[in-house]
Formats: C-alpha cells, sequence, structure tokens
C-alpha cells in the first residue's frame, strides 16, 4: 500500500449535509434514535438507504470537529471507521455522519455485555486485535506525516458484521513528527488507565503513546479486566500495574473467565508478550506497530503445532 500524503492533501472525500437533512434522517432527533454519548450526543439515522450514525459535537468542541471531520476525510482504509460526511450550518450545528456499525463497539462486548451479546471466543478475539492492530499501522506507517491517534481504547474499537474491527474517536488526533526527528508536546488530554506515562507527566507525544494505549486494549481483549477497575471499597485499580510482572502468573489467573479455558497457550502466551512490551514504562522500548502486527498475524492463524486448543484444566 502506498504511503497517504495527510499535509499535502486537499482531496475532500466527505459529502456536506444541512442540518434539516440529518434531522429528518433521525426523525427530528428523538428519543428512540438516540444511542448514547460522552463528548456527543450520537444518533442513529438513516438517509436515502444507508443506515448512518450521526454525532452532535458540543459547541466547544470545535477545534476536535475540525480535527475528526479533516483526518477522517483523508484516511481510509477497512480499520478506519468510514466518514460519510458533516455538517456545519451556522455557528452551532456541527455533525458528523459516520456508517452504522452493527455490532457495537469492543467494549461493549468485554465490559458491558448484555444478553443479546455473544461472549468472544478466541478466535473472534484474536481477529479483532490484529485487525485493530493493522488500523493503528496504516495510521502510523503508511501516512506521511504519521497520525497520533492519542485515543486507543475499547470504546473507540467499532464492530462492523463479521466482527470486522475499525478505529474510530479521531478527535484528538494530531500529525507527528517524522523519523522521530523532534519531540511534540501538548496538553494532556486522555484517559488515565489508557495513556503512557510519559504523556500523562509531561505531554511527550510520539507513536509510542498509541503503542502503549493498544497494549492496554490487548490486556483487555485477553484478560477480560478493564484499563481500571474500582473496587467495592472505591479503590481503583490499574491494569498495568496488576499484570505486571505476567511472567509470574498462572494463565488460569490472566485468561479471562468466560473464556472457559479453550484457548491455544502459546497463542495466550504470544499475545501477552506482546502486550507486555507494548505497555513498557520507557517508550523506546515498545515495539512499534508492524511488530505487534507481524506477532498478532501469527497468533491469529492458529498454527501453534499439534497443541490442544482446550486448557481447562491447565494450572
Amino acid at each position: 500500500m502506498e504511503s497517504v500524503d495527510i499535509a499535502g492533501s486537499s482531496n475532500i472525500a466527505a459529502k456536506t449535509f444541512t442540518f434539516e437533512e440529518l434531522a429528518n434522517a433521525t426523525r427530528n432527533f428523538q428519543d428512540e434514535c438516540f444511542l448514547g454519548g460522552g463528548s456527543g450526543r450520537v444518533y442513529k439515522g438513516q438517509i436515502d438507504e444507508q443506515v448512518v450514525v450521526i454525532k452532535q459535537v458540543d459547541q466547544n468542541g470545535n477545534r476536535k470537529f475540525l480535527v475528526e471531520m479533516l483526518m477522517l476525510s483523508l484516511l481510509h482504509h477497512p480499520n478506519i471507521v468510514n466518514l460519510i460526511g458533516y455538517c456545519a450550518d451556522g455557528d452551532h450545528h456541527r455533525l458528523l455522519v459516520y456508517k452504522y456499525m452493527p455490532l457495537g463497539s469492543l467494549k461493549d462486548y468485554l465490559h458491558d455485555p448484555s444478553p443479546r451479546k455473544k461472549r468472544l471466543d478466541w478466535d473472534t478475539r484474536t481477529k479483532i486485535a490484529l485487525e485493530a492492530a493493522k488500523g493503528l499501522e496504516y495510521l502510523h506507517d503508511k501516512t506521511q506525516p504519521p497520525v497520533i491517534h492519542r485515543k486507543i481504547n475499547c470504546s473507540n474499537i467499532l464492530l462492523d458484521e463479521g466482527y470486522q474491527a475499525k478505529i474510530s474517536g479521531f478527535s484528538l488526533a494530531k500529525l507527528g513528527p517524522v523519523d522521530g526527528k523532534r519531540n511534540v508536546h501538548v496538553k494532556f488530554e486522555g484517559d488515565l488507565g489508557y495513556s503512557a506515562p510519559e504523556y500523562v507527566m509531561t505531554g511527550e507525544l510520539s507513536v509510542k503513546l498509541d503503542i502503549y494505549s493498544f497494549g492496554v486494549v490487548l490486556l483487555e481483549i485477553f484478560t477480560g479486566r478493564k484499563a481500571i477497575e474500582t473496587s467495592t471499597d472505591g479503590e481503583e485499580r490499574n491494569l498495568v500495574e496488576w499484570a505486571s510482572p505476567l511472567s509470574k502468573m498462572r494463565f488460569s489467573e490472566i485468561a479471562d473467565p468466560t473464556l472457559q479455558g479453550h484457548y491455544p497457550v502459546k497463542g495466550l502466551q504470544q499475545a501477552l508478550i506482546v502486550a507486555e512490551m507494548c505497555v513498557h514504562e520507557q517508550p523506546i522500548k515498545r515495539p512499534n506497530i508492524a511488530e505487534v502486527v507481524a506477532v498478532l498475524t501469527h497468533v491469529a492463524s492458529g498454527k501453534y503445532d499439534s497443541e490442544s486448543r482446550d486448557v481447562q484444566n491447565l494450572t
């Protein structure tokens, strides 16, 4: 795949919508179309024959709206969410229109499961992990300059039909330095459980921030635990701290109990090793995304000699 020149590109493919068109698509933003919201209210709608998601950006989020609109208008990859269009009517209406992801987010399956959602088996987890890594590889290695996402987490990995993973949530994305020639420092904005220590403490920004965040996601995928757990006594427990060092823990203590022991030992071992490398405290010791993709490709292949995939009795 050829690299994409982000900085020099002026080819905006996204469609422009009027506020009236998007109001009609959501039946005037009725509650029955409301899906949720964090930094903005999100609605399900229909434009012509296509089901879409329409995100209303908060009035004070104009900069984030512009970043996400411009980034996603230029980024095109099977594992990056598809921006269909946007609305910038007047001074107040800022909306983004995406292709609807029918299976929701990775967070829905790992941490907020409903009776209608099946538990993710080993093969589905490794598929999602690999595809999300490929999306991140596109951002880091196939764009010039590289794109630093800054908010990789389970909520921002969406699932299309067939559990195809797509990275979303580009409101904090930033163009990074080329060939590591200079450091970028910005104000910290992000999720503490997913953010690398150098970014939290000094605002230092590099692609290695995304690697750290993705390592936390890998730990969540294979352990079933949240990035930050709140115990019954109100104490917060960090997943990275809990999982360190993994070498001293048994697989039965690490693996998500909902897998019920159905996973290949070597596959889990390799997935956890790369996750542990990703969350290394020192950025220089974290792998690059191409190395992560290579390991996860092997893990997802399922080729582990003649090893049994049922390890219910492993201790």
